[in-house]
């Protein structure tokens, strides 16, 4: 790891919203000797050779990832276990496995199997991205302060994982260590229900009047465009990260419900200080998230340097 550089050689494969941020943060502190890049979409690929953002770019993730020191999986989740079981002999003895899937429990399922003796399969997660798509979405910014789980499996090295580690910190994460169901459940709340939810607002909104659904457009309050924002993300990755965290999610699913009848409730009858309370209670959350540097918003990717808008 001399001269700064943590991996002398990366595949990435898939290059949109995260891996090409991967691809910036990494060429931009000199973390990574080559970067390997596949992707299914030629456009994709093409877009990316042109923004600089590997040394290599293949179709096939099998190619891409031949003497690779650091191999990251960057494709919606149901991919995983084709990607892995494509990948698997051509991975480098000693290679560091990871990948940036919201769900953990499903990933391991679906890559652990294929893994070959020898190489470190270490799941990961960066609480971090936007809802565009692309390489051009990429921002080498986009990590900073942000979150960076790892769910290390049972008997995983010490040295590989504080490799792994090192990259990510370097990249400006606040890396932490969970185990892979307690992510889930977590994620489950933080950004698993809320993607439902507004999903499904925008869905009513799309299902008024042709009249009404015109004036909810133009009149959009902030509240509603948030919901615009989240729900305008990757239909397919979020497909599968739903059927990918059942479980968690209709736990929370049905959590959630019972507090909405709860304020349905409150509401009918005119229960005003219920709902009060319950205000009262949820301003401490946010206060909580800006205490915690997480409230500012992600920078977003650049055709240029990748520094954010």
């Amino acid at each position: 790891m001399t001269d700064g550089i943590v991996f002398e050689r990366m595949a990435l494969i898939g290059i949109g919203n995260l891996g090409s941020s991967i691809a910036r943060a990494v060429r931009e502190r000199g973390l990574v000797g080559t970067i390997a890049v596949a992707d299914f979409s030629d456009r994709a690929l093409a877009r990316a050779a042109e923004l600089g953002l590997g040394d290599s770019y293949d179709e096939s993730p099998a190619e891409a990832v031949k003497d690779a020191d650091l191999v990251v999986i960057c494709t919606p989740i149901g991919t995983y276990g084709a990607i892995a079981e494509g990948i698997a002999p051509h991975l480098k003895p000693g290679a560091v496995l990871t990948d940036v899937g919201s769900v953990k429990q499903a990933v391991i399922s679906a890559v652990q199997p294929h893994v070959p003796d020898g190489v470190h399969f270490i799941p990961g997660h960066p609480i971090a991205g936007t809802e565009k798509s692309g390489p051009d979405a990429g921002s080498g910014a986009l990590f900073e302060g942000r979150f960076w789980i790892l769910t290390p499996l049972e008997g995983t090295a010490p040295e590989p994982l504080a490799r792994l580690e090192t990259l990510w910190t370097r990249c400006g994460a606040l890396v932490e260590e969970l185990p892979a169901a307690y992510h889930d459940k977590v994620l489950a709340v933080t950004s698993h229900l809320p993607h439902l939810i507004a999903y499904t607002i925008v869905g009513t909104a799309f299902d008024l009047e042709e009249q009404e659904q015109r004036d909810v457009i133009r009149f959009s309050a902030g509240g509603f465009r948030d919901f615009t924002r989240i729900a305008g993300s990757n239909p397919i990755m979020w497909r599968d990260i739903f059927l990918n965290n059942r479980e968690a999610v209709l736990e929370m699913l049905q959590r959630f419900s019972e507090d909405l009848s709860y304020l349905q409730r409150a509401i009918r009858w005119g229960e005003g200080d219920k709902l009060q309370e319950l205000f009262t209670k949820t301003r401490e959350i946010r206060r909580g998230v800006i205490e915690a540097n997480q409230a500012r918003p992600f920078p977003y990717g650049t055709s240029g340097n990748g520094n954010g808008k």
